[in-house]
């Protein structure tokens, strides 16, 4: 194999310095770094890590998911696979640790903590502490995933205490997620031994958790935006510091990663070399991720971008082989299995209507760019003995679907969707990923869903005779197809659900998280409506 030169502006982190130089790649690692006296006009970085994601959300497999981000010059990610857990148990997280390794890009699971997230929800599997231990003591499996269950740790729950105490024995994080989670609550989840917490969404919540030792992921995905909230931070604590995405459906990871969090913290005049720390290095030590940091005898998992203001990715290597250029991805496709659990039938428009009480409704008010929800009591609007949607207010019909059984629809009330018409459906429902829809309409409703149902899985929408649906097969939640062929599905329907009268940025994500109980405060499973804060069904 001959030797790879690259040249470029050697960015060293650690030492906070810039030079010219030549890069000697041998059989996939940097056997010598000699710098130049001639200028050169592109810089070498080490490769951008997604510190904490759900491959899943991006509706591919990771196979796919890995040709999209090495154009953006990541080259490795902290991945949960705690979604396709909920359908399918460990046979789903041992299927995307397997078709992760049918690329060269850097996948690194977690065991599932929560599966199910809660017991107020049907999920389609469960994965208790004795396999998660197993999964543990897999080498490929570096830490344990997202503890949702905050409760639990609070309590001293012992199946939750159980997974925790054996990632500490075998020395592997556990990572946190603790929404909200303030004073001694918050010091007490901590102290329990978790390190991370990517769901804090002011500053003041991030310095209290700072305070106590852990490392905050600064999340930019495509509903949970928390970068302008907390980006300061990596002013005062760049090392404790780390950017993700968590969920990031495909359109958006066609444009851009991990590269633009760093082209914006460096425009707010974050320091360069704070910015990298969090990007390139952070997650690396954190998580003792086996990849190249740009020193002599590392594998050369490296990115060569245009400049250091906005990071635009010339190339990619992974272990010395160039899998990206110029935007285009040379990461080829794999053939892949389909492994589903899709059970129910199709419903009618009837299994939808609730008939009219005096009470008045208790309403899930959506918020932009954010998972969490508010509520509100608002009169319903009644037609022959129902309640029924009323566009003209905004209050639409939501309704969860099991989709591992055959069960009466749970029906609640939802503001903020904005759909003037027509019907939302998706069975990406966030954390079991039953079928989740909003509609105008009951007609419009069953129709979303049963187009969901029939595909075994996918996003759709329903107005009238204009139907549509990106199928997902794999476990219902990701499509095996081009990933570039999904993105552009993707970006019709959302711009379909977007003509429908949706102000949202994106409608079926936040859809998606509709249906997530971990997360404040009100929400709906397929058991019924959900109080966050009381943690009870209302």
């Amino acid at each position: 194999m001959e030797d790879t030169i690259i040249k470029g502006n050697f960015v060293d982190i650690p030492a906070r310095r810039i030079f010219p130089a030549e890069l000697v790649i041998h059989e996939g690692r940097i056997e010598r770094i000699k710098e130049l006296t001639e200028p050169v006009d592109s810089f070498i970085l080490p490769g951008f890590v997604d510190s904490h994601v759900h491959v899943e959300s991006s509706m591919l497999i990771p196979s796919e998911f890995a040709r999209l981000a090495v154009t953006h010059g990541t080259v490795a990610t902290v991945s949960d696979p705690h979604e396709i857990g909920n359908v399918l148990g460990v046979e789903g997280v041992e299927f995307m640790i397997a078709n992760g390794k049918k690329t060269p890009f850097h996948f690194y699971f977690g065991a599932p903590s929560c599966v199910p997230a809660t017991v107020f929800e049907t999920a389609g599997d469960a994965i208790d502490a004795v396999q998660v231990s197993a999964l543990l003591e897999k080498p490929e499996v570096l830490y344990l995933s997202e503890m949702m269950n905050f409760p639990g740790v609070l309590s001293g729950e012992a199946e939750v205490m159980k997974k925790i105490a054996h990632a500490h024995r075998l020395g592997k994080p556990v990572d946190g997620h603790a929404p909200g989670l303030r004073g001694e609550d918050a010091r007490r989840y901590i102290a329990a031994g978790i390190s991370t917490d990517h769901e804090c969404f002011t500053e003041a919540e991030a310095q209290e958790k700072l305070k106590h030792g852990m490392k905050i992921l600064i999340r930019e995905g495509s509903a949970a935006k928390n970068f302008e909230a907390l980006i300061d931070l990596l002013h005062t604590h760049p090392k404790e510091m780390m950017f993700c995405s968590d969920d990031k459906h495909p359109d958006s990871l066609v444009e851009n990663h991990i590269n633009a969090l760093c082209a914006r913290a460096v425009a707010k005049g974050i320091d360069l070399y704070n910015v990298l720390q969090a990007a390139c290095v952070n997650p690396v030590e954190h998580y003792k991720l086996p990849i190249g940091r740009l020193r002599v005898g590392d594998a050369a998992d490296l990115i060569v971008v245009e400049d250091l203001v906005h990071f635009r990715v010339r190339q990619t290597y992974l272990d010395g082989v160039l899998v990206a250029e110029n935007g285009k991805s040379l990461i080829t496709s794999v053939k892949e299995d389909r492994p589903n659990r899709f059970r129910c039938t199709a419903k009618r428009p009837e299994d939808f209507a609730v008939p009219a009480t005096q009470d008045e409704l208790l309403v899930i008010t959506a918020l932009d760019s954010q998972l969490i929800t508010g509520k509100e009591l608002i009169p319903g609007k009644v037609e022959d003995g129902y309640f029924v949607a009323d566009p003209s207010r905004d209050v639409l019909k939501i309704a969860v679907v099991n989709r591992y059984k055959d069960a009466e629809p749970a029906i609640g009330w939802i503001k903020n969707f904005g759909l003037e018409r027509g019907a939302i459906a998706g069975s990406v429902a966030h954390d079991s990923h039953n079928i989740v829809a909003v509609a105008t309409n009951d007609e419009d409703l069953c129709a979303a869903i049963n187009l969901v149902i029939n595909a075994r899985g996918g996003v759709s929408l329903a107005d009238g005779a204009n139907t549509n649906i990106l199928p997902l097969p794999v476990a219902g939640i990701m499509s095996d197809a081009d990933a570039y062929e999904v993105a552009k599905a993707y970006s019709k329907i959302d711009a379909q659900a977007k003509a429908l009268g949706s102000p949202l940025g994106a409608p079926y994500m936040t859809l998606s998280f509709m249906a997530l109980l971990v997360i404040p405060h009100l929400k709906m499973s397929d058991l019924g409506l959900f109080d966050g804060d009381a943690f009870r069904l209302v």
